[in-house]
Parts: structure tokens; sequence; C-alpha cells
């Protein structure tokens, strides 16, 4: 029987934020800053007829939560409502505080639970060495995955620092 064989080695690296990401704005200027930046000095690439800019967003979700509260600020209701973008995100979140058809029905008042709204994306960036990795975002922590050369974490690593949100 054949035995697999490593053609490559990839790997992946965590760093945790000492303090979550503020809110949804501060979420998007980072992700945002680095697919306008490129500071990982990322190239672009054509894949099967299709060209690809040097990183791109490859997946992204935003989770909304909004609690109804009693009048002794108890809560008694939950809604929890995960979106595609972050328009979408806000959209449907001040469309939900806005109804009072729910809040009626739930019988107490709604408040965005803020702290504990969770963002993520995933961009995927395209290296000058030709490794194609990913940069996944949360509020708590950012990752990089399928990377082989050191020098892709480096960069990754480097720019992070300089962003005090990351810290």
């Amino acid at each position: 029987m054949a035995d697999f064989t490593t053609s490559n080695t990839t790997k992946s690296a965590v760093r945790k934020l000492a303090d979550p990401l503020a809110d949804v704005t501060a979420f998007d200027n980072i992700v945002q800053g680095v697919i306008t930046n490129n500071p990982f000095q990322c190239v672009s690439y054509n894949a099967q007829g299709v060209n690809h800019p040097p990183v791109e967003r490859s997946k992204q979700g935003y989770t909304a939560r909004i609690l109804y509260q009693n009048a002794d600020a108890k809560v008694i209701a939950l809604i929890s409502v995960r979106a595609p973008t972050i328009a979408a995100f806000t959209s449907v979140a001040n469309q939900i505080v806005a109804d009072t058809a729910i809040a009626t029905a739930l019988g107490g008042t709604p408040v965005r639970d803020l702290d504990n709204e969770k963002y993520a994306a995933t961009l995927k960036c395209h290296d000058a060495n030709g490794e194609i990795y990913f940069v996944n975002f949360s509020r708590e922590q950012v990752t990089l995955t399928s990377f082989s050369d050191e020098a892709i974490r480096s960069r990754v690593e480097t720019w992070a620092d300089t962003v005090p949100a990351l810290g």
C-alpha cells in the first residue's frame, strides 16, 4: 500500500488581541486598509483565466445581537442575526431595534449588545513567491493560515505591530 508523502508544509499563526476591536467601523478600517494598501506586498495573479487582485476578501460575516430588557433592565429576550456584509449587518440591526411590533411581542425595550457582536473576514493574499495564503480577522484575533515561507509571517507580523488596535 502506498504512503502519503509531504509535498510541502503549511503553517498557521495566531495573534490574540489584548482587547477586542471596538466596533465594526474599527474592524472594517483594518480589513479594508489591508486590501487598499497591500502592506504584505502581495501581487496580482491569474488562475484558470481569471485575474485576481493581490489581496481580496474571500469571505465575511457579521453578527448583531439585540437584547430586549424589561423595566428593571433584565434581559428577557434576545435576537441574534448574521449578515453577509457590513451594510446588511447595520441595516438589519437598525430595523430590528426600530421594530415596535417585535418589541411589543417580546415585552421589552431593544438595546444593541455591541460588546458581544461578532465580525469576521478572511483575506486571500498572493505572495510574490507564488504562495496563496489567508489572513483571518475577528474581533479577538488575527490568524495567518496556509503559508510556508516564514517571510510571509514576518511581513504580516511587522504590519500588525504598526496597528495599535492589534496589540
